[in-house]
């Protein structure tokens, strides 16, 4: 979906496809003929904007043939889906049973995520449409931080380096600027945009810079104007923005709130959860440890990362964070000129909410996936941008 911004510049809205687990280029073209283009006709759009996911195997497979990239373009094109954006942060085995810990490796400090960034980004160039010159990625934030050392730490810079040397030269060898964001992320090294400012201003390069995920700045409880403005200062660019929303808990002391909580304790992903207590921001690598320990005070509100659908909030007594993600999102497109002009609607934990929450079939996932994207398009447009065509 695209939208005019009153300063005359595009602004592209997609839904990301990390919500259906795929690892081969088969399992890709199947996305787009069951998940994709039906969300497209349920919103009635002749063209839809997808966040493509592509893992390790479906990547190589296209960065080392070219008749295969040529026939993924020539399949969105069928369908009426474009791809401006990808999401590089889960490297293989996303919808495997149980991912936890595993979405964060390789990281930066690994010659595989180099690799795979790298493919991906010669990916994206050959995807974008014919009148689009911008693409974007999404990454890994350096690393989980327990293996994080002053070794890795150095290696990781070096790669980012090294990155930003083959966007340059891909720019001038396509004509297409792919840039790409560190995406905070609740228990990694970079797990705030103020965490970011330090490794990107060392690298200083206008094609890596930030992926703003607003679940993940609500559940570290940042301010999004105040992390906006510092990155706006320290000259950081916010690559694209992950709209989506967080599970809040403002009493979580209450027995009726821990159980409700504790249907959200599922074994596929991490769910951080943060406090933000008078002695500072307190947290838990998982909901089901802060709920089964005294590891996190329970005196103020909990936020855990567990990305919610955007028009549905959890009943009472939980609710979402959709007002971090309306606050951050007037500050990314509401001015005179757009931060970021690129948005994606990230909502993979649709199977992983409590069952009777759950979508029943292909169908009913379409359905909400339409929803949500149709309230992402109700605030840009109640934020002067108009929907084209």
């Amino acid at each position: 979906m695209r939208f005019r911004h009153p300063d005359g510049s595009t602004v592209h809205l997609a839904y990301c496809t990390n919500v259906h687990p795929a690892e081969t280029l088969d399992g890709v073209l199947a996305q787009l003929r069951d998940h994709c283009e039906p969300v497209r006709r349920r919103l009635g759009r002749d063209r839809l904007g997808i966040g493509l996911w592509l893992a390790k195997d479906a990547a190589h497979a296209l960065v080392t043939d070219p008749s295969a990239l040529r026939g993924l373009r020539t399949e969105l094109d069928r369908r009426g889906l474009e791809v401006v954006t990808l999401n590089g942060f889960p490297y293989e085995g996303f919808g495997a049973e149980e991912v936890k810990y595993r979405v964060y490796k390789p990281d930066w400090a690994d010659p595989e995520r180099l690799e795979h960034t790298t493919a991906l980004a010669r990916v994206l160039a050959g995807l974008l449409p014919d009148d689009v010159t911008e693409g974007s990625i999404s990454t890994l934030p350096l690393a989980w931080r327990s293996v994080y050392d002053v070794s890795r730490a150095e290696k990781a810079g070096t790669a980012l380096a090294t990155l930003a040397e083959r966007l340059d030269a891909l720019a001038e060898l396509t004509g297409r600027s792919i840039r790409v964001g560190l995406e905070p992320e609740p228990g990694c090294v970079v797990e705030t945009t103020g965490d970011a400012i330090a490794p990107l201003t060392a690298i200083a390069h206008d094609r890596i810079g930030i992926c703003v995920d607003t679940c993940h700045l609500a559940t570290s409880f940042e301010d999004p104007h105040t992390a906006l403005d510092a990155l706006a200062e320290a000259g950081i660019p916010v690559v694209k923005s992950q709209l989506s929303a967080a599970l809040h808990a403002e009493h979580p002391h209450l027995p009726e709130v821990r159980t409700a909580l504790a249907a959200f304790d599922e074994p596929r992903f991490l769910h951080q959860t943060r406090t933000a207590s008078a002695a500072g921001l307190r947290g838990t690598d998982d909901l089901g440890v802060a709920l089964r320990s005294d590891a996190l005070p329970d005196a103020t509100p909990w936020r855990a990362h567990f990305h919610v659908p955007l028009h549905a909030a959890p009943a009472a007594p939980l609710t979402s964070t959709l007002p971090v993600l309306k606050a951050a999102l007037t500050r990314l497109v509401g001015g005179p000129h757009p931060l970021t002009r690129h948005l994606e609607v990230e909502t993979y934990t649709w199977q992983a909410l409590p069952p009777e929450l759950r979508p029943r079939g292909r169908a009913q996932l379409a359905d909400g996936i339409a929803a949500e994207l149709t309230l992402a398009r109700d605030l840009l447009t109640d934020l002067g941008l108009k929907e084209l065509p």
